[in-house]
């Protein structure tokens, strides 16, 4: 498994693999042809249908066009194989002599990808196990948590760049709760976020506690929705789960920043496994591989934060997966804006759930986390592709405003 840098990234919204990716992609290009007469791209299957929403056309334009012109091609019929977010790009130099072709998936979480088994990822594999339950069986024999794992095997160095992602997370909720007015798109969405917070506090403590994650999450996924900084994590259209749920852990019980990243470590180790042997990517499983995995981070890191073991940890994970199994990915109108940000709200509440009822067990339980992974992954292949980021089925389907 890769690095957590390649999983917790700071950008802008609203897409990760619809608009992170495809527009590190362009850079990328656009260096290796800096005397390029004109570059020509095509979007191919989801990134197509749903491009223009997630304005994947736009950030492939920002990094291309100072070097030269694009042309932007869209075939949303038309799924690569490997992938269902493929692109193509064409760079071209004098008397349009073609230059390079280079084709290149955008696989989730802002990762590319040439194809099987060439993820381009810094660094190469920095975890020696790949699943939860090795983890887990080396934690038990070395009397370790899951926090250490990831200190072993990335170095000391690991925890500055943490505490630049719990910073970077922290300004999104904070940036979001005074954000007022209406999210960009046809949607004509009004953004909830400082509502709830307000309506949150004027009530007594059991129900101010869900106001209060509701209104977090939300303030982070109408960032994203916005075109704002956050957090991928695992994704941008999941990016309100995990802050929404330690935003308030860490203001309603005072945890120190040590314990927040150490939280952050075990969600990140959890995040990794999902991608590493199954996706993140909507395109590729539904949202059942973002804000269902984003709700099995946030539930083991919030167990990690009250103490529990690595067994009711990965029970807390489990669940928070399990019960995402078969979410369609279905933006309306291509954007991640509906169901997309209420989404990230209840899981976030069903993070603290799944928590709280793997704190009252012992840990021990039937169906591990990692053959919850495998189903979702299968799961996802066999969902059809009108319920993977195509707006073409579903809740997008002959939506009226």
């Amino acid at each position: 498994m890769f690095s957590l840098r390649e999983l917790y990234k700071i950008g802008k919204g609203p897409s990760s693999s619809h608009t992170m990716g495809p527009y590190k992609a362009a850079q990328l290009f656009a260096g290796r042809h800096p005397d390029a007469a004109r570059f020509e791209v095509v979007l191919y299957g989801s990134l197509a249908a749903t491009g223009k929403g997630h304005m994947t056309d736009v950030a492939i334009t920002e990094a291309l066009s100072p070097t030269a012109p694009v042309t932007i091609l869209w075939q949303p019929f038309h799924f690569l194989e490997y992938h269902p977010n493929g692109m193509l790009f064409k760079a071209f130099g004098p008397e349009d002599r073609l230059l390079e072709e280079w084709t290149v998936y955008s696989i989730g979480g802002g990762a590319l990808s040439e194809g099987p088994g060439k993820d381009m990822a810094q660094g190469g594999d920095v975890y020696q196990m790949n699943t939860l339950t090795e983890i887990i069986n080396w934690c038990e024999a070395n009397g370790r948590q899951l926090w250490e794992y990831v200190d072993l095997c990335e170095g000391p160095e690991i925890w500055d760049y943490l505490m630049e992602i719990w910073n970077a997370m922290k300004a999104s909720v904070e940036r979001g709760l005074e954000a007022e007015g209406r999210l960009p798109g046809p949607l004509n969405l009004s953004r909830k976020a400082a509502v709830y917070h307000v309506k949150a506090l004027g009530y007594q403590p059991n129900l101010r506690t869900r106001g209060l994650v509701f209104a977090y999450a939300l303030a982070v996924s109408e960032e994203n929705a916005s075109g704002g900084i956050i957090v991928t994590a695992p994704t941008c259209g999941s990016s309100g789960v995990i802050p929404g749920v330690l935003y308030h852990l860490a203001k309603g019980h005072n945890f120190s920043d040590t314990k927040i990243l150490h939280a952050l470590a075990t969600a990140g180790l959890i995040g990794n496994v999902v991608k590493h042997n199954a996706s993140i990517s909507g395109a590729e499983v539904g949202c059942q591989g973002e804000v269902g995995v984003a709700c099995a981070m946030a539930s083991g890191a919030a167990c990690q934060l009250f103490g529990c073991s690595p067994y009711q940890i990965e029970y807390a994970a489990e669940m928070g997966l399990e019960h995402h199994l078969g979410m369609t990915c279905d933006p309306v109108c291509g954007l991640v804006q509906i169901p997309c940000i209420e989404r990230n709200a209840f899981a976030a509440c069903r993070a603290l759930d799944s928590n709280i009822y793997s704190a009252f067990s012992d840990g021990h339980h039937r169906i591990s986390f990692d053959h919850v992974v495998e189903v979702m992954k299968r799961t996802g292949k066999d969902l059809p592709s009108l319920y993977k980021e195509t707006s073409a089925g579903g809740l997008a389907l002959n939506y009226r405003q």
